[in-house]
């Protein structure tokens, strides 16, 4: 069995307002993010929120889901991590990996999950990552095998350092898209543009 956390605890301090909640194809980031995941293999899907999560909670907290709240948002997505991967173990103790993916990847699809799992099942390497903009990054699947290392990791570290570190455990999914995230009004108002074009077709 394999869960997924949903990374969505940042202050979008870039952005100048909770990127959680930008609307995008008529739904918020996390509502299609949640969506996504609830529709894939995966099992549980857990939510971790942090700034501004009494305004962004009630987006999701119909869908059946495990919201959790870090209230040391501030120290940086190791901080998330941990609790996402502390709380998967004692909701699903039998699960033997996890999915780690951001809120704000527009584009990540529940079939893109879906290949993640079956990449690990087809050719059992343990850390399945998305490539993109020549790098590695989330969505990520790893093993449980990896999930102390996962909760040591400190400050703004995330599960990059993982995928630098083991890279002969590590195979790759082709998702050119995944370098699309939402960080500022520019990537915001070029995801709009980018909606409107598809609109007109």
């Amino acid at each position: 069995m394999t869960g997924i956390i949903i990374l969505a605890a940042g202050s979008s301090s870039r952005l100048g307002h909770p990127k959680q909640k930008i609307v995008y194809n008529g739904r918020t980031l996390l509502q299609q993010t949640v969506e996504t995941a609830i529709h894939s293999k995966c099992n549980p899907v857990i939510v971790i929120l942090g700034a501004d999560a009494e305004k962004i909670h009630p987006d999701i907290e119909k869908e059946e889901i495990f919201v959790y709240h870090n209230p040391d948002w501030e120290q940086g997505m190791s901080s998330s991590i941990q609790i996402g991967i502390t709380m998967l173990k004692k909701i699903a103790p039998h699960v033997s990996d996890a999915i780690l993916m951001v809120s704000d990847q527009p584009f990540v699809d529940t079939a893109l999950l879906n290949d993640l799992i079956n990449k690990k099942a087809a050719i059992g390497k343990e850390i399945i990552a998305c490539s993109y903009s020549n790098t590695l990054g989330v969505p990520a699947l790893f093993n449980k095998k990896f999930f102390p290392e996962l909760l040591l990791l400190k400050g703004q570290e995330g599960a990059k350092k993982l995928l630098i570190k083991h890279k002969e455990s590590v195979a790759a999914i082709p998702f050119p898209l995944g370098s699309i995230d939402i960080d500022t009004v520019k990537d915001y108002q070029s995801l709009i543009n980018t909606e409107s074009k598809h609109q007109k077709k």
